[in-house]
């Protein structure tokens, strides 16, 4: 494990379990982020189906266009989880310890 490391990496201890410490909490944030990223979109989407569903069975004749802009709504909505899930991948993997902790763990 971390007692190896030095001979395999070439540095103390101290700059592995710092990198290995920058990961986890890097880990955290990106899942915390996700998450808490989804659940807007998530309550976004259901009002937007909740409406068009009532708006529909008000006035069936309106069904197109309520579907219709129900549609690009919810698209536009999603789009604001992609960004979540973006930045997610981006404290995952663009972080300057991630060769030295990706080599450790194998």
């Amino acid at each position: 494990g971390i007692g190896v490391a030095p001979l395999a990496f070439g540095a103390d201890d101290s700059v592995i379990s710092a990198a290995l410490g920058t990961v986890s909490s890097i880990s955290l944030a990106a899942g915390l982020g996700i998450g808490i990223g989804v659940l807007g979109p998530g309550i976004g989407q259901g009002f937007a189906i909740s409406g068009t569903c009532t708006g529909i069975a008000r006035n069936p004749e309106a069904a197109g266009t309520l579907r219709v802009t129900m549609i690009i709504g919810l698209a536009l909505i999603e789009s604001l989880a992609i960004y979540a899930l973006v930045v997610a991948l981006l404290l995952l993997y663009a972080h300057p310890y991630s060769s030295l902790v990706t080599s450790f763990l194998g």
